[in-house]
C-alpha cells in the first residue's frame, strides 16, 4: 500500500512512518526540512524497506500544498492511506505567507486542501483510508465562524481546540460524502504526546514543554491508533469516527452538527479556492 504522512520528520509523523515502513508501506514523506527527510529515509532503508521517497512541502502556504499535490499526481502512483498529522501550536497570533491566521491554516486548511486535491486518486486506489490527526482539546472549542482567524480574540488553547474541532468535523463531512466511494474518512486523538509540537513559543515554553513531556506519551505509544486505522483489518469499512487508544470515543456535540459541517466546508472552500461541491 502506498502511505502519504504529512509531518513525517517528527513526533507521532516519524514514529507512524517508521513503524509503517517496517510494516512494508511504500511511504510517500511530506516535511520541510530536507536534512531530516533524508535521515528518516535513511532510517527507514536501514529498517529494510527502500520504497520511502521524500515530497518537500511547508503546508503554511497553500502554493505548496498545491504543487505537492501535483508533483505526487504527475507520478500516476495510487493512494491508498493519506495520513494528515503535519500540525502547529502558536501561543501569540501568526500570519501565514498567505495571511491566515497560522494554527488554522496549517491544522485545517492544509488537510482540507491536500486531501480535496488528492481525493480522485484516492478514490481509484479504494479501498483505501484517509486518517485525520485531532485532539480531545476540541471539546473545549467552538468554531468561531465571526472570528476563525483569531483577530478579535486570540488564545493559544483556544486555536488549537478550535482547528482540532474542524478536524473533526471536516472527518464526519467527508466521511458521508464519501459514502459508497471504497474510502473511510477517521480521526484520531493520540492523547497528550511528547513532542515538538510547542517549539515555536520562545525558550519558556520550549522548557516547560519538556518539563511535562516526563509524564507524556512517547511519540510511539501516541501513533499507535494511527498505525492501527491506517493498517488493521478490524477497521475496513469502517468510517466517520473518532477514535482514542484504537477505540471508538465520543465527539462533541458541536462535532455532529450537520449545519456546522456545512457552514465550515463553505468557508474552507472559499478560504483555499476549492470549489464548495468537492467530493
Amino acid at each position: 500500500k502506498t502511505c502519504m504522512i504529512t509531518g513525517a520528520t517528527s513526533g507521532i509523523g516519524r514514529a507512524s512512518a517508521l513503524e509503517l515502513g517496517r510494516m512494508g508501506a511504500r511511504l510517500v514523506l511530506v516535511c520541510r526540512n530536507r536534512e531530516r527527510g533524508d535521515e528518516l529515509v535513511r532510517e527507514i532503508q536501514r529498517g529494510g524497506n527502500s520504497e520511502a521517497e521524500l515530497m518537500i512541502a511547508d503546508l503554511e502556504s497553500q502554493a505548496q500544498i498545491r504543487k505537492l499535490a501535483a508533483d505526487f499526481l504527475a507520478t500516476k502512483k495510487p493512494l491508498h492511506v493519506l495520513i494528515n498529522n503535519a500540525g502547529v501550536f502558536n501561543m501569540k497570533r501568526e500570519l501565514t505567507s498567505d495571511g491566515l491566521e497560522e494554527v488554522f491554516a496549517v491544522n485545517h486548511l492544509a488537510y482540507f486542501i491536500l486531501t480535496l486535491l488528492l481525493l480522485e486518486r484516492i478514490k481509484e486506489s479504494a479501498p483505501a483510508r484517509i486518517i485525520n490527526i485531532a485532539s480531545d482539546l476540541h471539546k473545549r472549542a467552538t468554531l468561531k465562524f465571526d472570528d476563525l482567524g483569531g483577530e478579535r480574540s486570540y488564545g493559544g488553547m483556544s486555536s488549537y481546540g478550535q482547528s482540532k474541532l474542524a478536524n473533526i468535523v471536516f472527518t464526519y463531512e467527508l466521511a458521508r460524502r464519501l459514502a459508497g466511494a471504497g474510502v473511510t474518512v477517521n480521526c484520531v486523538h493520540p492523547g497528550g504526546v511528547a513532542t515538538n509540537l510547542a517549539k515555536n513559543n520562545g525558550a519558556l515554553a520550549t522548557v516547560a514543554w519538556k518539563l511535562i513531556g516526563v509524564f507524556m506519551k512517547s511519540p510511539e505509544d501516541g501513533a499507535r491508533t494511527q498505525i492501527y486505522l491506517a493498517s488493521s483489518p478490524e477497521v475496513e469499512g469502517v468510517t466517520g469516527k473518532y477514535f482514542i487508544d484504537s477505540k471508538e470515543a465520543p465527539s462533541s456535540a458541536e462535532s455532529h452538527d450537520a449545519n456546522v459541517a456545512k457552514r465550515l466546508w463553505e468557508v474552507s472552500a472559499q478560504m483555499t479556492g476549492l470549489p464548495a461541491t468537492g467530493a
